[in-house]
């Protein structure tokens, strides 16, 4: 059961206005959880529908740039607010920590707008973006929309973390440990750095300009976002990408897809993302030097990189009237 509305409550701060055409509201997912999405669809001629697909601790009001640039290449866009942050309903309501039992229930969020939202008022052809643990997500979720979704674009997909943590096996098996002693919903990490980086440190993008507009958004909207992610939550992000590592697995994944890695990242391992392209019968892959994670959120000369290659790989299939 969706809620519509005439536009959905965002947090707009100077120099990251909405998109004019933004329209949305909350819908309920088949576990009752409440989801905030977000539609802006071009005007004229559509070269079909982006589903947008968020990476963690993430919200619409990111990706506002990115929705108004797709809208210019000829692209309708959806995209909404994982379970546990953004505007979307928290698992724990009076804690700080993103938190996820299973993949399984992002599975669900993205069944749920798929199916309430894109397919009944957006047109084709479907193609999902994804950043980061939206990208694992897309991946999991694809031979399930197999008949439906005919491109799928990962930027810095979520396969493996980088290389300076522990191995993927030993975090899976620490994780897994852990929420079997009762420790599910506690935090990762005890605490979080009260200061952000400056910009010339963090590993999340190059841009000045726009590593500031999500610093400014982060503080005008804290109850977007959230802190360290729980135990639960890290042991169900590493059983999905081990799972990844397993050739029946990558022998289902039938969507066409393009991974596009970040050749600075120092947040997820570029490496393991293209490791998986070259194993995937429907896989490529390509890498942005000096990129880091962010790349929808990165200085323009890798941004455009980005941009450029998912309008070559999603093609330009003959417009059609909207």
């Amino acid at each position: 059961m969706s809620e519509i509305l005439d536009r959905p409550p965002l947090a707009e701060t100077p120099g990251n206005p909405a998109p004019e055409n933004l329209l949305g509201g909350f819908i309920e997912t088949s576990d009752r959880v409440r989801i905030r999405y977000a539609v802006a669809k071009v005007t004229g001629a559509s070269r079909g529908t982006v589903l947008l697909l968020q990476g963690r601790n993430e919200a619409i009001e990111k990706y506002f740039e990115t929705i108004g640039d797709l809208n210019d290449r000829g692209f309708s866009v959806v995209t909404f607010d994982w379970r546990g942050q953004g505007g979307s309903e928290r698992p724990l309501r009076r804690s700080p920590f993103g938190h996820v039992k299973h993949i399984g229930q992002y599975l669900i969020d993205l069944e749920c707008v798929l199916q309430d939202v894109v397919l009944p008022d957006s047109r084709g052809p479907y193609t999902i973006l994804g950043h980061s643990m939206g990208g694992l997500i897309a991946l999991h979720a694809s031979s399930r929309h197999a008949n439906t979704i005919e491109r799928l674009v990962l930027l810095a997909p979520l396969i493996d973390f980088a290389s300076s943590l522990p191995s993927l096996r030993t975090l899976s098996r620490v994780a897994t440990a852990a929420r079997w002693l009762g420790l599910s919903t506690r935090p990762v990490r005890r605490s979080i750095p009260s200061r952000l980086p400056n910009p010339a440190d963090n590993p999340l993008t190059s841009d000045p300009h726009r590593y500031q507009r999500n610093r400014l958004l982060a503080e005008h909207a804290p109850e977007l976002f959230v802190g360290s992610p729980t135990v639960a939550w890290l042991a169900a992000m590493t059983r999905a990408m081990r799972r990844l590592d397993d050739s029946s697995e990558i022998a289902a994944l039938s969507v066409p897809t393009l991974i596009v890695t970040a050749g600075a990242d120092q947040v997820v391992s570029s490496a393991a993302a293209e490791r998986l392209a070259y194993r995937m019968r429907c896989g490529s892959a390509l890498t942005i030097p000096l990129a880091r994670h962010e790349l929808m959120q990165e200085a323009d000369r890798f941004r455009e990189q980005a941009l450029e290659a998912f309008d070559a790989y999603v093609g330009n299939p003959a417009l059609v009237a909207a």
